[in-house]
């Protein structure tokens, strides 16, 4: 008798799952079921077609060459038979049977398997605000959601976008590039919580604003006004226009015919599975957004729903549910996006995570081109290193700027894998031209003063930090060392210039009993201007990370830096 593998759910992690577990074992029946009409999409994809990025919304659901991937594509390619419009309502696992509703049809049928596949995905994670049943309130997660969502998007009419996260970032682009006035409200004290630190994400909300869209962090949404369509979204104690809102604050995983079933749910709040995606039912299989993971550094349960992840996950699942043997080991997290012309990406934990895991940590701040600075398109980026300080092995790895921060991202995603510490990361023989890197990339650079820091050379501190102490009237010297005609064209309020050629000769200007801060534009200078203070006899000498290019409030000019 021919094995019986059910899949339940055809997108990234179903659709893998199905066509792997063919392919391991080409005589099984295997059958794909989903409850909406279009299966296999890229809904990553969809904030691309709003903006017109992507011109047919088909090209979301195609293969590489141009095939869309719908039932009869499973059928005649894969030999995988696909049940479309059909909900799974539940599981018998005594008799290995799943029971089945046609949307359009109230009778119950259903399908036996040997092997069941759980590939249930998620759900925007909608809180109960007041009149959420008002029209012209969307989500971004099908393809009836994206084609709304593209007609609704109206040239002059206002948008918010509930949720600073990834997709909502991506959102407000494509809506602003139609023409929207957009607000980004997000309730939390950043923007990409959970993939930035503050002082990152602070890079990304400059940008935002440069390009025409209002954020509002620290705000909590109450609810919407209007009568029959969205007039106005009510934040705090203001109310926001807006003909047109999108709800991006996350989401939470399909686990109610797994709960249903007596499956046992994880920690997270998502599917328990194993390292071979097996779950406490070892018939049973889940991928993808519904099922959580773990984390390849603190070996913590996380629930990180990516695409990427999703697919790696399917592939396992399939491989299994097939006979064969295969495992998932985890995740870092890594993550990137893209929002107008910055690029902001990350891999294993932020300092923020760090600290909360409990790890004594290290990190810097280190900006600088993305190719040799005298090739022409060479774009800043700033890198954020944190680092386990008893070891030095690397941790995390945050990246911003208008260059190409993906390599660097992947770089230290695979160093993070494999263990890397920071004198291994500042040996990594990294591909050299000018038009791709400088001599020393900036991933070598970072890694080299992060080796600095950890032995004791240097000694800096955040721009948040050193934004604090001016906050809090600190009794202390925040010292530029740039050159006289840099200083002019930006500075900090407040700040004292010396520049580094002539610093030797200012010492005794200086004060040697008061806490000093030194900086340049990445501080590159600053750090050399630390060890001239420190050689000096000065004793309490730090440089600012990152420098003026990485200073994430206001300057004393109107001219911003390139």
């Amino acid at each position: 008798m021919k094995m019986r593998i059910v899949v339940i759910g055809a997108n990234a992690a179903g659709a893998k799952a199905a066509s792997k577990a063919k392919r391991i074992n080409p005589y099984a029946d295997i059958t794909l079921i989903d409850r909406g009409e279009f299966i296999s999409y890229g809904a990553c994809g969809i904030p691309y077609f709003v903006s017109d990025t992507v011109a047919n919304i088909e090209e979301l659901m195609s293969t590489p060459v141009g095939v869309v991937r719908d039932a009869n594509f499973f059928k005649k390619v894969k030999g995988i038979n696909v049940i479309t419009g059909t909900e799974a309502v539940g599981i018998d696992r005594q008799t290995k049977t799943v029971h089945l509703k046609q949307k359009k049809d109230s009778g119950l049928f259903s399908v036996e398997y040997d092997k069941l596949v759980l590939a249930t995905g998620s759900s925007p994670a909608l809180p109960p605000l007041k009149n959420m049943e008002l029209a012209n309130i969307l989500t971004v997660k099908s393809i009836e959601d994206a084609e709304l969502l593209k007609q609704k998007a109206v040239s002059g009419h206002a948008a918010c976008i509930v949720g600073g996260g990834l997709i909502g970032l991506e959102t407000a682009e494509a809506l602003k590039q139609k023409g929207m006035k957009v607000t980004v409200i997000e309730m939390r004290n950043q923007l990409l919580p959970g993939v930035l630190d503050a002082e990152m994400a602070s890079l990304v909300e400059k940008h935002c604003r440069m390009n025409g869209v209002d954020v509002m962090t620290s705000s909590r949404v109450t609810g919407f006004g209007g009568t029959g369509a969205v007039a106005s979204v009510m934040v705090d104690q203001c109310e926001i226009p807006a003909d047109l809102v999108v709800l991006a604050p996350g989401v939470t995983p399909n686990t109610g015919l797994a709960k249903e079933a007596g499956l046992e749910i994880g920690a997270t709040g998502a599917i328990a599975v194993d390292t071979c995606m097996r779950t406490s039912d070892p018939h049973i299989y889940a991928c993808g957004d519904c099922c959580e993971t773990s984390h390849l550094i603190t070996g913590r349960k996380v629930y990180v729903p990516l695409g990427s992840t999703a697919n790696k996950q399917g592939r396992v699942a399939g491989i299994n549910a097939a006979g064969g043997e295969a495992s998932f080991a985890g995740i870092l997290g890594t993550s990137i996006v893209k929002i107008f012309n910055i690029n902001a990406g990350k891999t294993g934990l932020t300092e923020s995570e760090a600290r909360a895991c409990g790890y004594d940590i290290e990190t810097i701040l280190s900006p600088a081109p993305d190719k040799a600075h005298f090739f022409p398109g060479a774009k800043p980026i700033a890198l954020k290193l944190v680092a386990e300080r008893p070891t030095g092995r690397i941790l995390g790895l945050q990246a911003v700027g208008e260059g190409a921060v993906d390599k660097r991202v992947d770089a230290v995603a695979a160093a993070i894998t494999f263990g890397a510490t920071a004198e291994q990361l500042a040996h990594l023989d990294l591909a050299y031209a000018p038009p791709y890197s400088a001599a020393m990339d900036n991933l070598i650079v970072a890694a080299d003063i992060l080796k600095n820091k950890l032995a004791g050379h240097a000694k800096g501190i955040s721009p948040m930090d050193v934004k604090k102490k001016m906050d809090d009237g600190d009794d202390f010297l925040l010292l530029d060392v740039r050159s006289p005609a840099e200083h002019a064209e930006v500075s900090i309020e407040g700040a004292k210039l010396i520049p580094l050629g002539m610093l030797r000769e200012k010492l005794d200007s200086l004060p040697k009993d008061k806490e000093i801060v030194t900086f340049c534009k990445i501080s590159l200078r600053g750090y050399e201007a630390q060890k001239i203070l420190d050689a000096a006899g000065f004793k309490d000498i730090k440089f600012m990370d990152g420098g003026i290019m990485t200073w994430p409030y206001k300057l004393r000019s109107d001219t911003s830096l390139k």
